[in-house]
């Protein structure tokens, strides 16, 4: 008997203390185990919520549209702009005029052909091309001639008449990539008979302000060609204004 109320006692005790604690086996609101072995962020009780950051409460009370708090702007992407040109315009850009004047043209960089004018078949068309990475300029119009392919003395070769009354910029300038045209018309009045026999060829200087004679390139003008009386226009953009240009003609080019 006194053995069992031995035993009875630390019972009773200890049902008296976990009433006090009020953190009985079954209690919802002591941590659980896992609760227990790793905390909540900042040490807070798994049971008691974390406060919300200072930044989120700012965003929050602009979002409600609180009195005296402006919401955040929305800032637009701004707008790519294009690069700036300089005086290395790119093939089929455009004309740098100023760096054209001061920088003539070097022969290695130019292209030159002639073609007949189907519109006209005593008209030939000297084409110029810009072949270099720089604009560059040109004289107002090519230096041309007309004679015999075969002769030795070349002094008796025709030159055409070409526009008077020159005045501006010193050269005509063309871009990288572009073509100047210029036309030469063999024979305006459109006589029948040629005024110098043996004439086969057309001489051509693209600049010849600034190009020496071994700078010539030579085009033949095919049977049947007649000259007399030829007139030059200057250098245009465009064959139809380099035929314009040609008849204004009516002083002899040296």
């Amino acid at each position: 008997m006194s053995a069992r109320r031995t035993l009875l006692v630390p019972a009773a005790l200890v049902g008296v203390l976990l009433a006090v604690s009020g953190c009985g086996p079954d209690d919802p609101s002591g941590p659980g185990p896992a609760q227990a072995a790793t905390g909540t962020p900042g040490g807070a009780p798994a049971s008691t919520p974390a406060a919300a950051p200072s930044g989120a409460a700012t965003a929050a009370t602009a979002a409600t549209g609180a009195p005296g708090t402006a919401a955040p702007k929305a800032t637009a992407p701004a707008t790519p702009t294009a690069p700036p040109t300089g005086g290395t315009a790119a093939p089929g850009g455009g004309v740098d005029e100023a760096y054209a004047y001061a920088h003539p043209c070097d022969a290695k960089d130019l292209a030159i052909h002639v073609t007949a004018r189907p519109e006209a078949s005593s008209q030939r068309v000297i084409e110029v091309r810009n072949q270099g990475a720089h604009s560059c300029g040109l004289s107002y119009f090519p230096l041309v001639s007309l004679g015999d392919s075969h002769a030795a003395d070349r002094g008796k070769d025709i030159r055409p008449l070409v526009p008077g009354g020159l005045g501006g910029p010193p050269a005509y300038p063309v871009g990288a990539g572009r073509t100047a045209f210029a036309v030469i018309d063999l024979n305006p009045g459109g006589g029948s008979t040629a005024a110098s026999a043996g004439v086969d060829q057309l001489n051509v200087v693209a600049d010849g302000d600034h190009m020496p004679t071994a700078e010539t390139r030579n085009f033949p003008l095919g049977p049947g060609a007649k000259v007399r009386a030829p007139k030059l226009g200057l250098y245009r953009a465009t064959v139809a204004d380099a035929v314009a240009s040609a008849a204004t003609a009516d002083q002899q080019q040296h």
